[in-house]
């Protein structure tokens, strides 16, 4: 009987969540305000798109809340069942994001080499641009093959070069785009070998992320199997001795259980941030918009004039 209203009430209040959830978006939807996931990690962090699988992980964690909160009769449980599943696999699995950044960052080195060989052949810039697009990493080709149509269609190339940056959101981008307009505006010298030190200086950062995250990944071993532990004994005495876990059937026992998440909660959080890479600040931020806004301030006065 008393599980039977366990349950009842797990059900209860899941439900009264996704009711409060679908009125919130109905709201929102109906003022016209759009919502928006937030990036894990952040767009410095070499994340520039979102994940794909995003909508299938929210329903595998409403998934298996439902699950434990049917099964247990804890609502508690069930919350914490559903933040583990959409939480977890991002703090203790593969670190994609770190393997993109590091990727991005070494078509950006390979990049610069490719332009500076151009340049050495007495090629001009913008030739040098579009000579090397089709062979640029992958990482970046994307954005390389969307510059060199902008600079087909007969867009002005410090322009171009400003809304690359703006693109690839990354420092040590910004780093070899200023150098590309300052060349490109003011004829800078020897650009040949400062494209040339800017390569070595990137692969020297990859070559740091890459001893770093060889550390990183010993503590994250150790982690996974402190969580691979902790979950499968807690899951065989929910499965084989049902009543050891009784107490936690009670108010002051989901109390004590929503505590020891929230503890966990705040552990796996602060590796995540220990996790998380302090890249500098970007200075080449919002150039294309400012570059547009420029021009037409500057086509507006020559109307009026």
């Amino acid at each position: 009987m008393v599980e039977a209203v366990n349950t009842t009430t797990a059900l209860m209040g899941l439900l009264g969540t996704g009711v409060g959830l679908g009125l919130l978006l109905i709201a929102a939807g109906w003022r016209g305000i759009t919502m928006r996931w937030p990036r894990w990690g952040g767009r410095n962090s070499g994340e520039t798109g979102r994940d794909p699988l995003r909508a299938r992980w929210l329903l595998a964690a409403g998934a298996a809340g439902i699950m434990v909160a049917i099964g247990t009769g804890w609502l508690v449980g069930g919350v914490l069942a559903a933040m583990a599943t959409w939480g977890l696999p991002r703090v203790l699995g593969s670190n994609k994001q770190h393997a993109r950044a590091v990727a991005r960052i070494e078509a950006i080195a390979s990049w610069s080499e490719m332009l500076r060989d151009t340049l050495a052949a007495a090629a001009g810039l913008e030739q040098a641009i579009v000579a090397t697009a089709e062979t640029v990493p992958e990482a970046i080709r994307p954005e390389i093959h969307e510059l060199t149509f902008r600079l087909e269609r007969g867009d002005r190339l410090a322009r171009s070069l400003r809304h690359l940056a703006d693109q690839l959101a990354d420092p040590t981008a910004d780093l070899l785009i200023s150098a590309l307009v300052l060349a490109s505006e003011k004829q800078a010298r020897q650009l040949a070998e400062l494209l040339g030190e800017l390569a070595t200086e990137t692969r020297e950062q990859v070559s740091m992320r890459l001893r770093v995250e060889a550390g990183r990944a010993r503590t994250r071993t150790s982690v996974r199997m402190i969580v691979g532990v902790t979950m499968a004994f807690a899951t065989g005495l929910t499965v084989l001795n049902r009543g050891y876990l009784a107490p936690f059937d009670s108010a002051l026992g989901q109390i004590v259980l929503a505590v020891v998440g929230a503890l966990f909660t705040l552990s796996f959080l602060w590796l995540a941030r220990m996790a998380r890479y302090q890249t500098p600040d970007r200075f080449l931020t919002g150039l294309d918009a400012l570059h547009s806004h420029d021009g037409a301030t500057a086509s507006a006065e020559e109307v009026q004039a």
